[in-house]
């Protein structure tokens, strides 16, 4: 276990997922939802709590029914909420989503999201981190978007590993030229980074050779390239793109795909937290999401780590 007060500090998006309560293929097809807690930050922190590591996340949500309902069950899932940020005037963004065994359509609402500010993520509480994390959503706004960056750069000069799911969605961030630059120079910095084959047609805005993808990112300061492909496994790229692992998951009956990308960096991240050889890392990400890909809505058990490892 680690020796830090937290094994993972995420910063971003705390929000009210309102999923589809019956599979469909688009959210026009979608006529009842259900609420749950959302937002892959959280998620992440949440799934390392199961996992048995202290986690904290620093968020914004709205002053109203919502944000509290937001607030309680991330506690409840073990996560410090000390730093969550409960902003006066915005109210608690929701994305409504449908259910789906690929990748879902969703609709974000962006409010209280993006209110966190540079004097939210102090000093102080990155040393307590291991690991500093975070997404594509607070990096797309001011001034979370500044606040991300100036933290990532002071949590790598105290000694913390970055880490961030670069989630990219033209929904969410529509100025892809401007998300190329952000990203880059929070890259710059040298992190981990987790994305998708769908993440990536995004980012690029077109279909991209893989090995021109982990040309770029380990270009850009990508120490370590998860590049998952959904039921076709995954390939982390590291050493400067010089060694890739491959690893192909067992074939599971999904259940609700929504969160998967989140369990599978939070099981990878805790095994590399463990000093596991990578493609254990990357197993151990695999076993984590075959765990929420039968799970509706976010993983409700604690896990025993050593599972993941099997």
């Amino acid at each position: 276990m680690d020796k830090k007060e937290f094994a993972l500090l995420a910063v971003g998006e705390l929000l009210g997922d309102f999923i589809g309560s019956e599979v469909t293929e688009n959210i026009f097809n979608t006529s009842k939802f259900e609420r749950f807690q959302g937002g892959s930050p959280a998620n992440l922190a949440s799934n390392m709590a199961r996992l048995g590591y202290n986690t904290a996340i620093v968020s914004a949500v709205g002053n109203d029914g919502l944000g509290k309902y937001l607030i309680q069950k991330v506690n409840e899932a073990g996560v410090d909420t000390t730093n969550v940020i409960v902003h006066p005037t915005e109210p608690t963004s929701i994305v409504l989503v449908s259910r789906t065994t690929g990748t879902p359509d969703f609709i974000p609402y962006r409010t209280a999201d993006k209110m966190i500010e540079k004097f939210n993520i102090t000093d102080q509480l990155l040393q307590k981190a291991s690991i500093f994390h975070t997404t594509c959503w607070p990096l797309s706004k001011q001034p979370a978007q500044s606040a991300v960056l100036d933290a990532a750069k002071r949590a790598k000069a105290l000694g913390c590993i970055l880490s961030a799911d670069l989630n990219y969605a033209e929904k969410v961030w529509p100025e892809r030229h401007v998300a190329h630059a952000i990203i880059k120079e929070y890259l710059s910095f040298g992190a981990l980074i987790k994305l998708s084959e769908d993440d990536a047609k995004r980012f690029y805005g077109e279909e991209i050779e893989r090995e021109r993808i982990f040309a770029n990112f380990h270009e850009w300061g990508a120490e370590l390239i998860c590049y998952t492909m959904g039921e076709k496994g995954s390939i982390v790229s590291y050493e400067n793109g010089t060694k890739q692992i491959y690893d192909k998951p067992q074939a599971v009956n999904v259940i609700d795909a929504t969160g998967a990308g989140d369990s599978f960096w939070a099981g990878f991240l805790a095994a590399y937290l463990e000093k596991q050889p990578i493609e254990v890392c990357a197993k151990a990400g695999a076993n984590m999401a075959k765990i929420k890909l039968t799970t509706v809505g976010p993983i409700k058990q604690d896990v025993d780590i050593d599972r993941l490892f099997s």
